[in-house]
């Protein structure tokens, strides 16, 4: 196994996207598995589960979205989407699948993405999905059309004043503040990720993960969850992909499984055929990170065996 580090250009046309290859060994590869990150985090947090994947012979590759990690000019840059915003994002997803289906073009390819990134995945089956194994749906949820109506039109306001780098406490706290509210008795500011304290603690220490997003990183992040809230938009991606919906049962991104189960009836409504979802019992927002993650690898791994054999 090894890790291999490269870069590419973003969609956005200035700034080189840092990107991660775990390779397991060549006679061992069976299929690749691409992971697109959450919020305010970089791609290498997923480095214990990309190695237990490499073990059972799939390939991982991933990326720090632009405004992520070492995907930016500089520090200034963290949160900040440039002016195409998400549509951004989407393109550098796929020119990481193009890439890395042309280095292995006769392998089976599965996408994961957690958090934002399961909102970023969700929009890109909509305009990408043909071709794919099965796609892992992380740490999502639901939003209503109100609230994300209000987002936008609060972070358009602020950057007619303030610019879209501009970044609002305010809008921060509108976003953040309900996440942490029931475990703010355990002391730590981010105990909602997970329960197990010490990850919590090297995330709350690492620069790469306590920066506040610009106006132009909400504004998109709530454009993303609008274009998926619509039908028709859903609608594009081909019945037969199969998807599978996974979160903790106490993850507040996922209203404690309610939005989840919201969403997964949203694509059941449309007739996607091979469509499951699993929630774990206690577990927080990154289940990756949970302190029962060998559990939830082994069924990631078994349900991409499955999706694999047919």
């Amino acid at each position: 196994m090894g890790i291999e580090h490269f870069t590419f250009l973003s969609e956005e046309g200035r700034t080189r996207i840092h990107g991660v290859c775990w390779k397991p060994k060549q006679d061992a590869l069976r299929g690749i598995l691409q992971i697109t990150h959450g919020m305010v985090e970089y791609i290498e947090r997923y480095d214990g589960f990309a190695r237990y994947m490499n073990e059972k012979g799939y390939l991982v590759v991933g990326h720090d979205h632009l405004g992520h990690g070492q995907s930016v000019t500089d520090k200034s840059q963290w949160g900040y989407f440039g002016e195409h915003g998400s549509d951004t994002l989407i393109a550098d997803m796929h020119k990481l699948r193009t890439m890395t289906r042309e280095k292995y073009p006769e392998l089976p390819y599965f996408m994961l993405g957690h958090s934002m990134g399961s909102f970023l995945l969700r929009r890109y089956l909509t305009l990408h999905g043909e071709g794919l194994q099965g796609a892992i749906i992380m740490g999502t949820g639901t939003q209503p059309d109100i609230a994300l109506r209000a987002g936008k039109a609060i972070c358009s306001a602020l950057a007619r004043v303030r610019g879209w780098h501009y970044r609002s406490q305010m809008v921060n706290s509108l976003a953040f503040s309900g996440n942490n509210k029931r475990f703010a008795k355990e002391g730590l500011s981010c105990s909602w990720l997970t329960r197990d304290a010490e990850i919590v603690k090297a995330y709350s220490a690492a620069p790469e993960c306590s920066f506040c997003f610009t106006l132009n990183g909400f504004y998109s992040l709530f454009d993303t969850i609008w274009e998926i809230n619509r039908t028709e938009n859903l609608a594009r991606m081909p019945r037969s992909l199969p998807l599978f919906f996974v979160s903790g049962a106490e993850d507040p991104v996922g209203g404690c499984g309610a939005g989840v189960k919201k969403a997964y009836d949203a694509y059941d409504a449309l007739g996607m055929e091979d469509l499951t979802w699993k929630l774990y019992e206690k577990d927080r927002h990154e289940i990756l990170n949970e302190l029962d993650r060998e559990q939830v690898y082994e069924d990631l791994y078994h349900w991409m065996e499955v999706r694999l054999a047919t």
